[in-house]
């Protein structure tokens, strides 16, 4: 067996997440049933650096898959991207060492939430419309209480399986890209469910004057999810990139 990492993306809408489950399409299951079919009908399980919620896309994506010697060759990348649908798109494979794990080994992710304030037909499908006024000042200003390693349960979707929610963030700002368009960066050692989502409804409530920057540092301390309930919808969310 020779151990194998893809780098991918995806487009979300038409998945109910990255993460293979019962009676609704995944991305890892469009993948997995691609190479059972070119396994001559034999199960290979891959794992992922992670999972992304309903909806939400991947321009980077990084998993890793043990296939028998002689099933890759350098087809594989092109037959790969015939079989899966159009949301899809492989874009590197390579063999990497047995010991390397797409999920553990990864040093830092990075988000990015994309917003726009005049109504553009163009940009629904991947960008929140937000015509409110906003203060990105404010927001950033807040976006520095997210800095560091600290409990994000404030943040996090409820009862979920993990054993902490700590998280180590090393960035978080808002970028405007012109008038009417920006987007929300962040980035961390790992993410809980939901954090990203519900970070930025609690920023864009500052910045609408709901709430002050210096109210997200209390927030947290609350460790309560109930103090930060605005949470925006995952179309408008990427996992942007994954270092190692």
């Amino acid at each position: 067996m020779t151990r194998y990492k893809f780098e991918l993306s995806y487009n979300g809408k038409p998945f109910f997440g990255w993460q293979r489950q019962p009676n609704q399409i995944s991305v890892q299951e469009e993948i997995e049933t691609a190479l059972y079919k070119l396994n001559h009908n034999q199960a290979i399980a891959v794992v992922g650096c992670g999972r992304t919620d309903t909806g939400v896309h991947a321009k980077h994506y990084v998993l890793h898959v043990d296939l028998e010697d002689g099933f890759y060759n350098a087809d594989l990348n092109f037959k790969l991207n015939r079989m899966l649908p159009d949301s899809i798109s492989i874009q590197k494979i390579e063999v990497v060492s047995s010991d390397f794990h797409a999920r553990f080994d990864a040093k830092s992710r990075t988000y990015r939430f994309f917003l726009h304030q005049a109504k553009d037909p163009f940009n629904v499908d991947f960008s929140l419309f937000h015509p409110a006024q906003l203060d990105f000042n404010a927001m950033n200003e807040a976006a520095q209480f997210l800095i560091g390693k600290q409990d994000f349960t404030s943040l996090s979707k409820l009862h979920t399986d993990v054993k902490t929610n700590i998280c180590a963030v090393s960035a978080a700002k808002w970028v405007k890209t012109n008038d009417n368009q920006a987007y929300f960066e962040i980035t961390a050692d790992r993410f809980l469910r939901n954090m990203v989502r519900a970070t930025v409804g609690t920023l864009l409530e500052v910045g609408t004057g709901k709430i002050q920057p210096a109210d997200v540092k209390k927030i947290l301390s609350l460790k309560d999810r109930q103090a930060a309930k605005m949470s925006v919808p995952g179309h408008a969310l990427f996992l942007w990139e994954i270092i190692y």
